[in-house]
């Protein structure tokens, strides 16, 4: 017999919420939790985090209250990316900083940003999700100094926007209409010649740099739009995601617009996504930088592994076979492939992977849809998620020089 101590309690009941969420058939009612918790380790806390609240979760799809698994939910983007999952100590300092930033300045005049910096994989979306959902409850609060403000989150990305509005479902503060796409939301604010209160910005080296007709943007620069439309601009930003010509980010572009204004910058360094051993992370980021380093050794205790392969058919079966065993295992590929949006298909390195590049579905991101095993996924499609395991296409663009003993990119391939 055990005594449940109130971390316990805290860890079950955030646990809960999260996977009702993820389960999208009920909406919470409850919406004092406004207060984030901390991710830490208590004292037992795998046999409350895992066993008893599995034990709990058994019995209420015995009880026909719930339906799906806890292993099935774990793989849903909408659990993964639950404004109630514990925040590491730095992310909750960072949610705390921001927060500040908007009380202090939201009855202040002029435009005020705050950039969040950090890698990918740490955990930018999961913060940012978290943050939006307090300052909506806090706009429903009227001793909050952010009382009846008019909130928007903006979302480039068109698979991370449909994972926002599948939360907003199971959150009576989360309105769909205050998630938009960055360019309606222009367009919306200057055809009501009106601005927004906090506006937070997700993936924002997707924004355009220069004018885009095709997609009715009709001036230089996103995000410089947005603030002038703004009075808090709190803004996501890698600038090595950056994807293509019409989108070009550095941080001597990003100083240049937030100079400009009363601005800061925070930064997520902790790495959250990959659960890998200091080597494996070092060989990655100097592939990254182009740089070749010898392969690291898989360590015995290590939960990830890294694999090269040369033959297609060996490289596919491994990522069936991890699909089969654990779900959510996808294979992408750079963008060296012909991919037109025309509804033909279109084959992936016909005389290898010989696989058809990803379809879209309506309300289902790519990689929760079952038959994407059958796809290859792009930057455009999978960029922000997280899968358990991944396997990688490198095309033509990707290649190496013996002499320099450098990776080469060559974006004319």
């Amino acid at each position: 017999m055990r005594n449940i101590n109130q971390s316990a309690t805290y860890n079950i009941e955030s646990n809960l919420i999260n996977f009702f969420i993820a389960d999208n058939r009920y909406q919470q009612q409850n919406v004092s939790q406004t207060n984030s918790r901390e991710m830490h380790n208590y004292y037992e806390k795998p046999f409350y985090n895992e066993e008893l609240f599995q034990a709990i979760w058994e019995k209420l799809r015995e009880e026909k209250v719930v339906y799906d698994t806890v292993e099935n939910l774990r793989n849903k983007d909408i659990y993964k990316l639950s404004p109630y999952k514990e925040l590491t100590s730095q992310q909750l300092d960072i949610k705390n900083e921001i927060l500040d930033f908007c009380r202090e300045n939201i009855n202040r005049d002029g435009n005020h940003v705050i950039a969040i910096e950090g890698d990918a994989g740490s955990g930018k979306s999961v913060l940012l999700s978290s943050l939006f959902n307090t300052i909506q409850d806090l706009a429903h609060d009227s001793s909050s100094s952010l009382h009846a403000t008019d909130n928007y989150l903006l979302v480039n990305h068109g698979e991370m926007l449909k994972t926002y509005k599948g939360i907003a479902n199971s959150l009576p503060n989360l309105k769909k209409k205050s998630l938009m796409k960055p360019t309606p939301f222009i367009n919306q604010k200057t055809k009501d010649d009106s601005k927004a209160d906090i506006v937070l910005v997700d993936e924002a080296h997707l924004l355009l740099t220069k004018e885009d007709s095709y997609n009715n943007f009709r001036y230089q620069n996103q995000l410089e739009e947005i603030i002038k439309r703004s009075k808090i601009t709190i803004v996501i930003f890698d600038p090595k995601q950056v994807l293509k010509i019409k989108s070009y980010w550095d941080d001597r572009l990003l100083e240049e617009i937030t100079n400009q204004y009363n601005a800061k910058t925070v930064k997520l360094t902790d790495q959250l996504r990959m659960n890998a051993n200091p080597e494996t992370m070092r060989w990655i980021d100097h592939f990254v930088a182009k740089e070749l380093l010898p392969f690291p050794p898989k360590k015995e205790d290590s939960k990830f592994e890294l694999k090269i392969f040369e033959e297609a058919s060996a490289f596919k079966e491994a990522i069936e076979s991890k699909n089969d065993e654990v779900g959510l295992s996808r294979i992408v590929s750079t963008f060296d492939y012909l991919h037109k949006k025309d509804k033909k298909t279109y084959i992936v390195d016909k005389d290898g992977i010989n696989i058809p590049w990803n379809s879209t579905q309506d309300n289902i991101t790519w990689a929760e849809y079952p038959e994407s095993i059958k796809e290859v996924g792009s930057i455009y499609t999978v960029q922000g998620f997280d899968l358990n395991y991944v396997g990688v296409v490198l095309g033509p663009s990707v290649s190496y020089d013996e002499e320099n003993d450098r990776l080469v990119i060559d974006p004319s391939r």
